[in-house]
């Protein structure tokens, strides 16, 4: 599992393989510069909905994944249906 540190690394060689900035990435993700240096140093705090901004503006996807992820993804699926007014099954 990634920590906060390999998170940033990834992100700053992500954004220096595309020749961005800190400031032109934060820029693309619509977030500050202080939080793409926060996310490239690992920091914990940084808020969830800034790094996704972050990693959708350099196209990387964050894939979940647990012993119970298949179930998971049913028992959302069928969620889903149920709150749309769909037969569940």
């Amino acid at each position: 599992m990634l920590e906060a540190p390999e998170i940033g690394a990834v992100l700053r060689y992500h954004r220096r393989r595309s020749g961005l900035s800190q400031s032109e990435l934060a820029a693309l993700a619509g977030i500050g510069k202080t939080s793409v240096f926060d996310i490239e140093s690992g920091k914990q705090t940084v808020r969830l909905a800034t790094l996704m901004a972050a990693l959708r503006a350099l196209n990387i996807a964050l894939t979940l994944t647990s012993p119970l992820m298949a179930e998971c993804s049913q028992a959302l699926k069928t969620s889903q249906n149920a709150t749309q007014g769909e037969d569940p099954s």
